[in-house]
């Protein structure tokens, strides 16, 4: 398993999904992961740190988390199977922990609200070849994307990474059955 961050969310506009890209945390490999709307919401928010007067659901998971006396210790992607990702949360009690199963992007979202690391294995990472970091970095068209600080964005070529997902569809996936 490698530590992945959130490096940026976007709208492939080919499939119209949301789609969260992490990244190896010591590296430039990618996984892109395609999410519903109400998850990028909530992941764009959190990332934004915009407070809500009521907490939405991952806000709702963290205060059961924490109220229960609990931990995050670490989100695993662990798989995808059938063009479906598969997550764990690792919870932990005291000595004990349990291992819950959920979908990454509810994963991310929670993850992103406790400081826990996210983790993924390292084949469904996807190495996506960068420009240097002098050269002009351009948005990805029109899609909303959340923008990181300049020096996470100067790890990958925005116009690349749209080529990249312009041409990737969750079928492509399938092959990385572990």
């Amino acid at each position: 398993m490698v530590e992945v961050f959130v490096l940026k969310l976007g709208l492939d506009s080919a499939t119209n999904s949301y789609v969260v890209i992490l990244q190896e945390k010591a590296g430039h490999r990618l996984l892109p992961i395609w999410i519903g709307h109400a998850e990028a919401d909530s992941i764009v928010n959190q990332m934004k740190n915009v407070k809500r007067d009521r907490p939405l659901t991952h806000d709702l998971c963290k205060r059961l988390i924490v109220g229960l006396g609990g931990t995050l210790r670490r989100v695993q992607i662990t798989r995808v199977q059938k063009n479906t990702y598969f997550a764990e949360l690792h919870l932990a009690r005291g000595e004990e922990v349990v291992v819950i199963d959920a979908r990454p992007s509810d994963s991310i979202a929670i993850a992103l609200r406790l400081d826990a690391p996210i983790f993924a294995p390292e084949s469904l990472l996807t190495e996506i070849e960068t420009e240097s970091a002098e050269e002009d970095e351009s948005d990805v068209g029109a899609s909303p994307e959340l923008e990181l600080d300049s020096e996470e964005q100067k790890r990958m070529n925005a116009e690349q990474l749209k080529e990249h997902l312009e041409n990737l569809r969750p079928e492509d996936f399938g092959k990385f059955n572990i």
